[in-house]
């Protein structure tokens, strides 16, 4: 799942929320219309999170076909729902690769188990280092499959 700005006229009017694998796609959040929870000036369309975005993660989660699971993001608003947060423990305790993003203002005991599990390496994105994020994501990912294919990676 992913969660970008909605702009209307260059103004942001709030964010949505897509599940990449089937396009789906809905409201997050919203400044237009009172529909949950506010974050700031926007309301938290929990039908929205947990019908596209816990799906997606869910969905995900399931597939065998399915290798890596990516949640963009855990933040305030995501952190909201007690089924994003469920999807997201699922998620950690999957034998999957999980990549996600969490917000640098984001507090919640999951930040905490997240940033405290062994397996979890984290990655600080940087004006500097963004560009070539990808580049270093896949680097890593190539060496979680070669780990678990018992390939040696080099790596000690």
């Amino acid at each position: 799942m992913v969660t970008r700005e909605a702009r209307d006229g260059g103004v942001r009017i709030g964010f949505n929320v897509t599940d990449v694998l089937t396009g789906r796609e809905g409201w997050l959040a919203t400044a237009r219309e009172p529909i949950g929870p506010r974050v700031g000036k926007y309301s938290v369309d929990l039908e929205g999170l947990e019908g596209i975005g816990v799906q997606a993660i869910t969905s995900a989660l399931q597939d065998p076909k399915t290798e890596v699971v990516v949640i963009d993001e855990v933040g305030p608003m995501e952190l909201l729902s007690a089924a994003f947060k469920r999807a997201v423990r699922q998620g950690m305790a999957s034998t999957k690769i999980l990549i996600g993003t969490i917000h640098y203002r984001a507090t919640d005991p999951l930040i905490w188990e997240i940033k405290s599990t062994r397996e979890v390496k984290i990655i600080t994105v940087t004006k500097d280092n963004r560009l070539a994020l990808h580049m270093r994501l896949m680097k890593e990912i190539t060496s979680q499959e070669d780990l678990a294919e018992g390939v040696p990676t080099g790596r000690t």
